[in-house]
């Protein structure tokens, strides 16, 4: 079976690779496609991530192409990874956003509206691509932020054999796991939300509740992502534990003055970083010198790596990572990643066993006041050739609030990107929490319309 990726130069490409290959025979792949528009990249990022797979596994068929048709045709599985406009327009999403005085964060709030506006008509041509060479029934992973918005616009386009991924509610199951110091296989959790929008509930240990147990714990709030929130608002929301993003709608003021007290924004630091990066690669010779090359990649990630969130919430990074030499990254076992639900999904459909995962999906009845369609962030569980969102009764008045005003926002952007509308995509700003203004929407919408034409076009 083969699986492509599309944008296979992008930094993070090297850890896909090797999720990708580490696991390959597990789930009866024997053809990776690494696929990137940018051919420089392609030819540094996506090289080395090519001498990774070779190193791991040489009898794999990997290679690298800037042809989608090329790289779709026959395909089976296909991972959407793209990021239009790159870092120059995240940097501009988020500036544009700060000196409007509103939270410029990537994928939340005016930061992901103006990437939604980028990324969804480019992932709308892929998938035609996709129906026209791929492989029958080929599946679709999305990883391309913002994630639920862009899964959503997928689905309502007419294609429907998608699955969103993001990997912070596995990453945070992880951290509960060690916390209760169970081995993740015997760990349970019950997500419910949007994407970067989550909940978690009914933790359970082989079917045991721990939730008590486990909100008792100092190490909740010290080593996972629960550092960012204060007990009582774990206690006032219900006793539910927070995907991290709920940081920036529950501590919206202290994000805003710490990124606007800032010297560089996320994405000027990621920019920093990555052109340094780039820089240092362009010098060396990757085919001749793997190793020195892959020294230069992770000594420069770490850096952005390491900063994660530290901008905006003022507090560092968990468990930071120390760089490692090629040989030492190469010997440890793969931690799945992103790619980590895709194989557990595709390793379902081969073996048929019944298994876990946090999955975006369309509701189907799931979570009683959304639409069937509405793509949601939920608990899935995969059994008998199915992926099926569990029901999920009883949802607060304070979640439900907050989660029928963002579908709400996340529905009225598609509709804005498929008709070009501004007037829709001013309503869709004007009923975000994090904007809540129809001055600042029809401001903001006229100022990303107008940075991003070149990606965009013209809008009615």
């Amino acid at each position: 079976m083969k699986i492509t990726v599309l944008g296979g130069g992008g930094v993070r490409s090297p850890f896909l690779a090797k999720s990708l290959i580490s696991n390959a025979e597990r789930v009866g792949l024997t053809e990776i496609v690494f696929m990137d528009s940018n051919e420089e990249k392609l030819n540094i990022y996506g090289k080395i991530a090519e001498k990774i797979a070779k190193r791991i596994n040489p009898g794999i068929n990997f290679w690298l192409t800037s042809d989608p048709v090329a790289a779709l045709k026959d395909a089976n599985f296909i991972i959407t990874t793209i990021r239009v406009g790159e870092d120059k327009a995240r940097v501009l999403d988020e500036r544009i956003a700060l000196n409007n005085g509103i939270l410029g964060q990537e994928t939340t709030g005016a930061g992901g509206f103006a990437m939604s506006l980028r990324s969804i008509p480019k992932i709308l041509e892929y998938c035609k691509m996709i129906e026209e060479h791929s492989a029958e029934g080929a599946m679709l992973f999305n990883f391309t932020n913002p994630s639920g918005i862009v899964t959503q616009a997928i689905h309502l386009s007419g294609f429907k054999n998608v699955y969103g991924i993001c990997d912070a509610p596995s990453e945070f199951i992880k951290q509960v796991a060690s916390v209760l110091e169970k081995p993740l296989e015997e760990v349970s959790a019950e997500c419910f939300g949007l994407n970067h929008l989550s909940w978690f509930r009914n933790i359970t240990v082989n079917g045991k509740d721990v939730m008590d147990e486990l909100l008792a714990k100092k190490e909740l709030y010290t080593e996972t992502e629960m550092k960012f929130f204060d007990p009582e608002l774990v206690k006032i929301s219900g006793n539910l534990l927070l995907n991290e993003y709920l940081y920036y709608f529950y501590y919206r003021e202290k994000a805003e003055k710490a990124i606007m007290s800032s010297d560089k924004t996320r994405g000027e630091t990621i920019l920093e970083i990555n052109k340094q990066m780039t820089k240092e690669l362009k010098e060396v010779d990757i085919d001749k010198d793997t190793d020195k090359a892959f020294e230069i990649y992770l000594r420069n990630y770490m850096k952005r790596e390491n900063s994660y969130m530290e901008i905006e919430s003022k507090t560092e990074k968990l468990h930071k990572k120390d760089p490692e030499t090629l040989e030492e990254y190469l010997a440890k076992p793969d931690s799945g990643g992103y790619a980590g639900v895709a194989l557990d999904i595709i390793q379902g459909f081969r073996e048929g066993k019944r298994k876990e995962m946090v999955v975006s999906v369309p509701n189907r009845g799931a979570i009683d006041f959304l639409e069937d369609d509405d793509v949601v962030e939920i608990t899935c569980i995969f059994e008998d050739n199915q992926i099926n969102p569990i029901k999920v009764p009883g949802i607060g008045k304070m979640q439900r609030n907050l989660i029928q005003s963002i579908k709400l926002y996340e529905r009225l952007t598609v509709e804005a990107v498929f008709e070009k509308s501004r007037e829709k995509a001013i309503k869709a700003l004007t009923v975000h929490p994090l904007v809540n203004s129809y001055s600042l929407a029809k401001k903001l919408t006229d100022e990303y319309l107008e940075a991003h034409k070149e990606y965009i076009g013209e809008w009615k």
